[in-house]
C-alpha cells in the first residue's frame, strides 16, 4: 500500500491541518514527518477552534492512528498542554497517538539558545519563533541530542545533564542581556517529561513497514511550507528542516518508491511570517484587506501574516520540487469583493526576464511582473458546489491549473470543514 503525502506550498500556513482533517476519513494512519511546535495547524468544526502544534491533525477523527514521526523534534511542555487542551473533549486521545523513539526532544535550554543566537543577529535576525528548534536540529546533526527512545533508559537524566551544561557555556558566549531561571524551567520540563513517557513509544519506520504490508491507508502530514525548507527555500529564512517531499522519507523511513499521492496547499494569494524576502508582498489597501478578512495571524506565534499576491513563479518550483499531484486552494473566499486580482507570473532578474525561482530574491534583485484578471463580489462561505462558483473564480482557477499542469481538486470557503468544495 502506497503512502500519500500533505505538503505545503508557500511559506507556511496554509490551511494543511483543516485538508489533514478533511481528508483523514480516508486514511488509517495519519503521521507527522517534520518540524516541531513552531507549527501550527487549525482546525475548526461544530463551532469551535483547535490549535494544534506537534499532534497530527487527525487526532479528532475516531478511528485514525496519529503518529509523530523521526523527523519531528519535540518539547515535552508544549506536547504536554496539548494533550491538557485535548482532554477538554470527550475520549481517550492517547490511545490513538504514537511516538517515533528516534525523534528528538527539545530540552529548555535549546529556548534559551534560541532567543541568546537571535538577540545576537540584532536587525540581521531571521525571525525564529523561539521555540527551540534550530539548535535542537543543531544538536541532532551535531550528533549530540537526546531522543524518545533515551527516556527508557537509566542514564538519560545524566545525558540530559551534560548537554544542558554544555548549552549554558553557548549562552554565555553569545553574550546578551538574558534573565532566566533555569530551574524553573527544568521543573515543567522534567513533569512533562513524565507525561510523554506515559504514551506509547514505537520503532516507528517498521510500524509504517507493517501498517504498508497490512494495506493500511497512510497519510504523511507535513509542516509549515515548501519555501521555508532549509534546502529549498529562501535560506536563511528558513526553518530547519526539509519541509519538501524528500522531508517525509527521511522523517518517518518511507522508500521514496512507496510515495503514490503528493497533495499540494496554496492560498490564493500569498502570506509570510516573520523575516525574508517576499516579491509580491502588498503595502496597500489590497494586502490590508487579506490580512483583516483572512484573519491572518500566526496559529503558533499569533504574529501577523506578511500579505500579498499570488507568487506563481514560486508556486511552480514548489510543485516541482515536491512532484505534486494535485493541489488544493486554500481561502478564495478572501479575495471575494476585489475588484482586480493580480498573479506574479515572471520576475525581471538582474534585467532579465525569468520564470524561475532563482538563487537570490531579495528586493534588489527581483521586480515582480504580473498577470491581471477580474474579480468576484459573491460570498463563497455559503457556498456547497461547484456548480455555485461565480465564472471569475472558475477562471482564476482554470488559468492556475493551465500554468502549474496540475489540477485543482478542492477549494476552500471557509475555516469550517464543512466549507470545502470537491472539483
Amino acid at each position: 500500500m502506497a503512502v500519500d503525502l500533505l505538503l505545503g506550498l508557500q511559506w507556511g500556513d496554509e490551511g494543511k491541518g483543516k485538508i489533514v482533517d478533511v481528508l483523514t476519513k480516508n486514511y488509517d494512519i495519519i503521521a507527522r514527518f517534520q518540524g516541531g511546535p513552531n507549527a501550527g495547524h487549525t482546525l475548526e468544526f461544530d463551532g469551535i477552534k483547535h490549535v494544534l502544534h506537534t499532534i497530527p491533525s487527525g487526532i479528532f477523527h475516531e478511528n485514525a492512528v496519529n503518529l509523530v514521526g523521526n523527523g519531528v523534534v519535540i518539547d515535552p511542555v508544549i506536547f504536554k498542554k496539548e494533550l491538557d487542551n485535548l482532554s477538554k473533549f470527550e475520549g481517550d486521545f492517547t490511545k490513538k497517538l504514537l511516538i517515533s523513539r528516534k525523534a528528538h526532544l527539545i530540552l529548555p535550554t535549546h529556548r534559551l539558545l534560541d532567543a541568546a543566537s537571535e538577540a545576537s543577529k540584532g536587525k540581521a535576525k531571521i525571525g525564529s519563533t523561539l521555540k527551540g528548534i534550530g539548535p535542537t536540529y543543531m544538536d541532532k546533526t551535531g550528533r549530540n541530542g537526546i531522543r524518545v527512545g533515551d527516556l527508557e533508559m537509566k542514564n538519560w537524566s545524566e545525558k540530559y545533564r551534560a548537554l544542558a551544561n554544555k548549552h549554558e557555556a553557548m549562552i554565555d558566549f553569545y553574550d546578551v542581556d538574558m534573565q532566566y531561571d533555569l530551574a524553573e524551567l527544568e521543573a515543567d520540563f522534567f513533569e512533562a517529561v513524565e507525561v510523554l513517557k506515559s504514551l506509547q513509544f514505537i520503532d516507528s519506520e517498521e510500524y509504517l513497514h507493517q501498517a504498508q504490508r497490512s494495506n493500511k491507508t497512510i497519510l504523511a502530514e507535513g509542516a509549515q511550507g515548501s519555501l521555508l525548507d532549509i534546502d529549498f527555500g529562501t535560506y536563511p529564512f528558513v526553518t530547519s528542516s526539509n519541509t519538501t517531499a524528500a522531508g517525509a522519507c527521511t522523517g518517518l523511513g518511507v522508500a521514496p518508491g512507496k510515495i503514490k499521492e503528493v497533495f499540494g496547499i496554496f492560498k490564493a494569494y500569498t502570506t509570510r511570517v516573520g523575516s525574508g524576502p517576499f516579491p509580491t508582498e502588498l503595502f496597500d489597501s489590497y494586502g490590508e484587506t487579506m490580512g483583516r478578512v483572512g484573519n491572518e495571524f500566526g496559529a503558533t506565534t499569533g504574529r501577523p501574516r506578511r500579505c500579498g499576491w499570488l507568487d506563481l513563479v514560486a508556486l511552480k518550483y514548489a510543485v516541482q520540487v515536491n512532484g505534486v499531484t494535485q493541489l488544493m486552494m486554500m481561502k478564495g473566499d478572501v479575495l471575494s469583493g476585489f475588484d482586480k486580482l493580480k498573479v506574479c507570473t515572471a520576475y525581471k532578474y538582474k534585467g532579465e526576464i525569468i520564470e524561475h525561482l532563482p538563487y537570490n530574491i531579495e528586493a534588489e534583485n527581483v521586480t515582480p511582473i504580473y498577470t491581471e484578471m477580474k474579480g468576484w463580489k459573491e460570498d463563497l462561505t455559503k457556498m456547497t458546489d461547484v456548480s455555485q462558483l461565480p465564472e471569475a473564480l472558475n477562471n482564476y482557477i482554470g488559468y492556475l491549473e493551465k500554468e502549474l499542469e496540475v489540477p485543482i481538486k478542492i477549494v476552500s470557503v471557509g475555516p469550517d470543514r464543512t466549507q470545502t468544495i470537491h472539483r
